[in-house]
């Protein structure tokens, strides 16, 4: 990182325009869409996307994820062996507020969106096969950057961790679930690699990391989940093996929805685990309301001197936009934490829009955001350089 400024980034996903949502809503369903129409708007959508990002300040820009459905459910396009659906169990959270999860189901209910809550399953083996949409998406990134000389000082292509697509995408093929995770991450590191061969930072999504203790191991001790997490951390240490660490980044969350929250694992309880990835960069979330106080974890669990931290300093589960100064306090907290300024990087808390139409934000507010982060962070520099 140059010293004296604090780059700014996000978690990737951005807001789709309507029409493009309404496309994908309509293939989720089984719909037949036109296939040339939703290319050609994904394309236009991505140019947008990097268009506003360079107006808002960003230093390292993502393509939006405007060609891909949801950051995870679209390697059922890209890999073999996955068909049907089931309903994926909600957090554990819901149940102890009835109230509460009867008005979100109303809510959800009625969006025009792709819904990750009815995941398909691994029905036959896994192999990756989407070679050609990869390069595609990577290529027109790539076109859209371009566009905009010397504007950047890095950019990033998101992919799904292997644990998020394991446990979402129920196995009912392999014999155990380690088999089966072992076979998502070799699929998977088709995209890890070729992300760093086109010269982009690799973003690895792992929510399951976290979020997987509400749900999958919310009645089992923490201490299966914290050997689930190092099992994950292990295959995505695999994929990786070849690749410079310092172009990849972690981004673990607890979900990406509004909801008490509650049940939500310690920051504490597994930061050992999660850092134990062999990657140049963590981007975790402090600006919602239940994880903000944990940056203080970083003055235990140390990175190594050649690590940074994506500090989430933007909530992307409320259209309030952030102050700068308030953007700025909380870097300065990450950089007392971290002990080194110049190993901080302004994020935000996660995706805009991790599945089309499920986003909360509208677009003119997501925009607002990111120039308040551009603000912040540079209120940030001057007071800590």
């Amino acid at each position: 990182m140059p010293t004296r400024r604090i780059l700014t980034s996000h978690a990737g996903s951005l807001p789709r325009p309507h029409s493009l949502v309404e496309l994908y809503a309509a293939r989720s369903r089984g719909e037949e869409i036109d296939e040339a129409r939703l290319a050609a708007e994904a394309e236009a959508a991505t140019h947008w996307v990097i268009d506003e990002q360079r107006k808002a300040g960003i230093d390292i820009p993502s393509d939006g994820e405007q060609v891909r459905e949801a950051f995870f459910l679209c390697v059922q396009r890209r890999m073999s062996g996955f068909g049907g659906s089931w309903e994926r169990p909600a957090g554990k959270e819901l149940t102890d507020y009835p109230e509460f999860a009867a008005v979100r189901a109303s809510a959800l209910a009625g969006k025009v969106a792709v819904s990750n809550f009815a995941p398909p399953m691994a029905i036959a083996p896994v192999a990756y096969t989407g070679q050609q949409a990869n390069a595609d998406e990577i290529a027109l990134f790539q076109t859209s950057l371009a566009r905009h000389p010397d504007a950047f000082a890095d950019a990033f292509m998101t992919a799904p961790s292997p644990g998020i697509v394991a446990m979402a995408m129920k196995n009912q093929h392999y014999a155990t679930f380690d088999e089966y995770l072992a076979k998502v991450t070799d699929a998977l590191t088709v995209e890890y690699h070729a992300a760093i061969d086109a010269g982009l930072i690799l973003q690895i999504d792992a929510p399951d990391l976290a979020l997987e203790r509400h749900i999958t191991y919310a009645d089992r001790p923490v201490e299966e989940f914290i050997d689930f997490v190092r099992r994950v951390i292990g295959e995505i240490n695999r994929a990786l093996d070849g690749i410079p660490r310092d172009r990849v980044r972690l981004h673990v969350c607890w979900g990406n929805y509004e909801s008490p929250h509650d049940q939500d694992v310690p920051l504490r309880d597994i930061a050992g685990a999660i850092l134990e990835a062999n990657v140049g960069a963590f981007m975790l979330p402090f600006a919602n309301p239940r994880h903000a106080h944990e940056i203080k974890v970083f003055r235990d669990h140390q990175l190594v001197p050649d690590q940074s931290l994506l500090v989430g300093v933007v909530d992307t589960q409320t259209n309030y936009v952030e102050h700068p100064e308030l953007i700025a306090d909380r870097l300065e907290q990450a950089a007392e934490a971290i002990g080194d300024p110049t190993r901080v990087m302004a994020g935000t808390d996660c995706g805009f829009d991790t599945s089309a139409g499920m986003g909360r934000l509208t677009a003119d507010v997501v925009w607002a955001k990111l120039r308040a982060m551009r603000e912040g962070a540079d209120i940030a520099a001057k007071r800590l350089f």
